[in-house]
């Protein structure tokens, strides 16, 4: 059957042969690239779902730490409210130290004089004994 094929019906087969070969690849590559953006569209799909789920817990954390911020803030001002009041006590306290400290001081001046007069009265004391002795004798 080919012998009685002209040339220009034998470049015709060759030519649609060569049509239906491209038409298979086209189709075959076709069908990957379907495939692949399936594939695509799941990622994509699961992503956006992933993504609606981290924002959701991210307003729900951010209104979390708002809300901490906002304790620790008004514990914040809790704690200097009263610690501004304890400064006077700490005042007084110093105070008192610096008192007790001065007490202190006069104590010892106050002892060393007593054991001074102490010393003179003694000496004072055995003088006068020995003055009566003398004259006694």
């Amino acid at each position: 059957m080919v012998e009685n094929m002209s040339g220009s019906e034998i470049a015709a087969l060759i030519a649609a042969i060569a049509f239906l070969l491209l038409v298979v690849f086209l189709i075959s590559t076709l069908l990957k690239v379907n495939k692949a953006l399936k594939s695509v569209n799941e990622t994509v799909a699961q992503t956006t779902k992933t993504l609606d789920v981290v924002t959701g817990d991210v307003d729900v954390l951010t209104q979390q730490v708002e809300a901490l911020l906002v304790k620790s803030n008004t514990l914040l001002d809790d704690v200097n409210g009263k610690v501004a009041d304890t400064d006077p006590l700490f005042k007084a306290i110093g105070e008192l130290g610096e008192t007790v400290s001065d007490l202190n001081s006069s104590s010892r001046h106050l002892v060393a004089s007593v054991k001074k007069g102490g010393k003179r009265t003694a000496e004072a004391g055995l003088a006068s004994r020995a003055m009566r002795l003398f004259r006694r004798n």
